[in-house]
């Protein structure tokens, strides 16, 4: 086979897998390596210390292993209708869209494998691949621009035409040396919905993020037992991430709902009762979380979320008007 029959070769298994998007880019230096050395060194990556580490890998997917050539990103969409409005007064929190289903982690992981394996199965030559989800020391934005399944946003979302920011990433980063497509191109123009609609103001600038302001860095990341006083009033309703620069981006104005059934909304849901996280008890958050993303945040993070919640809702009833 040819390096462009095994290239359409990747593409219809990754197809077949249910992925939507599908991109080449080579196993090179990002172009944005000074920017995320200086973002790091201004401690915009908040308390999350693991950004600082294996910075040289991350920069260049090629000291991921010996040999490695091409970055084979995947885009799954995860787009649901909102959920129906609940019929009783209790007070609820919002869980952030990518966590109503099963954890995105898994079932990403499965497809990815699933397309290496048969991908084993067609060639005859020796090859070595790694599959990368989220977790993975790589700058999967920076790959998914440069293999053209999307720009980076003003809201440093990947940006997709068709399928708007609704769709989670995943990397093969494979020894074979495809023919890579070209980068994808801004199509933001002078938008600056999201920056403005941003509750706590965690974009200084367009293309920039304060990751310490972010709602979604605050609900699951910071495993303080307070948060930042001034920024709590600022969190809503919010519980377990936040959807809100999405919500106001033009391209997820006509965003298809997803046809993996495993992201169809399951426990805790997307709008859980306040009152049952805040009396969870530890047995309570395992049997609830279990499978779900939402077990990112430990039981004592989602109970502090939720009193934050509930808080704002009562400050948000005895306020005037």
């Amino acid at each position: 086979m040819s390096a462009n029959d095994i290239r359409n070769l990747v593409e219809r298994l990754v197809r077949d897998q249910g992925f939507e998007l599908c991109g080449f880019a080579p196993a090179e230096p990002v172009g944005r390596a000074a920017y995320y050395r200086e973002w790091l060194a201004a401690g915009r990556g908040g308390t999350m210390a693991y950004l600082g580490r294996n910075v040289d890998m991350r920069l260049n997917a090629a000291e991921l292993f010996p040999g490695a050539r091409t970055v084979i990103v995947c885009g799954l969409n995860y787009h649901q209708a909102p959920p129906p409005q609940p019929t009783d007064a209790a007070l609820r929190g919002r869980v952030a869209m990518y966590a109503w289903g099963d954890d995105y982690h898994r079932v990403l992981k499965c497809k990815l494998f699933a397309v290496v394996d048969a991908l084993r199965e067609h060639l005859t030559v020796p090859f070595a691949a790694r599959v990368c989800v989220d977790t993975a020391p790589l700058l999967e934005r920076e790959y998914a621009m440069r293999a053209g399944v999307g720009w980076i946003g003003k809201n440093t979302l990947v940006l997709n035409e068709t399928l708007g920011s609704y769709f989670f990433l995943g990397e093969i980063v494979t020894t074979l040396e495809l023919p890579p497509d070209p980068p994808a191109v801004d199509h933001c123009g002078t938008c600056t919905r999201c920056l403005e609609a941003c509750p706590t103001q965690a974009f200084p600038a367009a293309y920039q993020m304060d990751a310490a302001r972010c709602i979604s860095y605050l609900t699951i990341e910071n495993r303080a037992p307070e948060l930042p006083a001034e920024l709590q009033p600022l969190m809503d309703d919010w519980i377990f991430g936040c959807d809100v620069c999405q919500q106001v981006c033009p391209f997820n104005r006509d965003a298809t709902p997803t046809r993996e059934p495993k992201f169809a909304t399951r426990a805790p849901g997307a709008q859980p009762k306040l009152d049952d996280l805040l009396h969870w008890t530890d047995e309570d958050y395992r049997q609830e979380s279990s499978g779900s993303a939402i077990k990112r945040a430990k039981p004592e993070m989602l109970r502090r979320n939720a009193r934050i919640a509930a808080q704002n809702a009562q400050r948000s009833a005895n306020s005037p008007g």
